[in-house]
């Protein structure tokens, strides 16, 4: 270890594994290891999700690894929290893993005077290459996302006018809040059944299975079926209903480029999740062409997604939004329908909201939105 030297890192360091600790080491090696963990409040802003582990917990943990000369709370915020800390432990270098790095980080090194390190991601000999990422990948089921056409998938629609409903597979980046249109109570059954992981087998039998087990005979209420597929058939969906519960077709989508182009231009911003006990089906205005004009945005949303079409992804978006306002008045409230006016769908190429009444916005653009969270379609 070279003497006098001071090393710092910083991180999340939720979930330690070896690639951690292999990190560690090899930063040590450049001198005396400082770790810089960030806040509980500081990754929920960062990565939309509170940490498995508290700040307290994960210091107590890296604290106790022998690499470490000390890790600390950070006391600053952003992508750059180790900032304020800088003053107290004067390092000498910074280090982070290639996927760390940034060019902020970067330039902030080079006007304090530090030494900046970036390190390529290489596991102890023996074992595999770790990322915390891809373990909360395995163990955890995934989410899905309606993109279009929405409620659909119901009879009492669908019998009137035929028509199409859009939904992908989630990587579970983050924990999706609760009454907020993204399948939360049908996952729950899902991990009653399998666990929490996406299990094995034909997905869409799966999907089957577990719309039995959510919709046992006398159900007051029927879950549609896009929220079972959804979650369990890989990529992207075209869910075709006619009447029916189960789609009369099924056109599926698991190219990588098409999947991450999607990941890309569909931003995430929290709304308020839907009160309990609200109704959003009380009120009902069921005529062809409002049905029709949700069924037609659903196929526009597929063929464009195909396209890797923005624009007509937006206007997909927005038009089965204005469908379900004609269709069920309550769940698009007038002050909601304002706000997505005026913020969303006047600003980038087109939005709809996730849930009824509440949920989160999903606006569909390539440029950047800032305070959305991003997503990753299973592919």
């Amino acid at each position: 270890m070279t003497e006098n030297k001071k090393v710092l890192v910083s991180g999340c360091y939720d979930l330690l594994h070896a690639g951690h600790i292999a990190f560690f080491k090899n930063a040590a090696q450049y001198g005396d290891l400082y770790v810089s963990v960030g806040t509980d409040a500081n990754l929920l802003q960062l990565k939309g999700k509170k940490p498995h582990f508290t700040q307290q917990e994960r210091v107590f943990i890296v604290n106790s690894i022998r690499y470490v000369k000390e890790a600390f709370v950070a006391s600053g915020s952003g992508m750059l929290d180790f900032e304020p800390d800088i003053d107290r432990i004067k390092p000498d270098i910074f280090i982070v893993n290639s996927d760390g790095h940034t060019d902020e980080k970067k330039t902030l090194c080079k006007r304090y005077g530090i030494e900046y390190r970036v390190f390529e991601r290489i596991p102890e000999a023996g074992l595999p290459a770790r990322a915390s990422s891809s373990i909360k990948k395995d163990l955890k089921f995934p989410y899905r996302i309606c993109i279009a056409g929405g409620w659909m998938d119901q009879p009492w629609v669908s019998s009137i006018y035929p028509g199409s409903v859009v939904v992908a597979q989630l990587w579970p980046t983050i924990e999706f809040n609760d009454r907020s249109g993204m399948a939360t109570s049908s996952r729950k059954i899902a991990v009653d059944i399998w666990g929490d992981r996406y299990p094995d087998g034909d997905p869409l039998s799966n999907a089957k299975l577990l719309f039995g087990a959510e919709n046992p005979p006398g159900s007051k209420y029927v879950s549609g079926s896009q929220d079972q597929i959804g979650l369990l058939n890989p990529g992207i969906s075209r869910l075709f209903y006619n009447g029916d519960y189960w789609p009369e077709q099924i056109d599926s989508n698991t190219d990588k480029e098409i999947c991450k182009w999607l990941s890309t231009v569909l931003h995430l911003i929290p709304l308020k999740p839907r009160p309990v006990g609200y109704d959003p089906i009380m009120e009902k205005h069921l005529t062809k062409e409002n049905i029709k004009q949700l069924g037609d945005a659903g196929e526009l949303c597929w063929q464009s997604i195909i396209r890797k079409d923005v624009a007509g992804l937006g206007e997909s978006m927005t038009q089965s939004f204005l469908a379900w306002k004609k269709i069920l008045p309550l769940t698009v409230p007038d002050k909601l329908m304002k706000a997505m006016k005026t913020k969303y769908i006047s600003k980038y190429d087109g939005a709809i909201t996730s849930g009824s009444g509440g949920g989160y916005v999903v606006a569909a653009s390539e440029k950047e939105i800032p305070g959305a969270i991003k997503i990753k379609v299973r592919y």
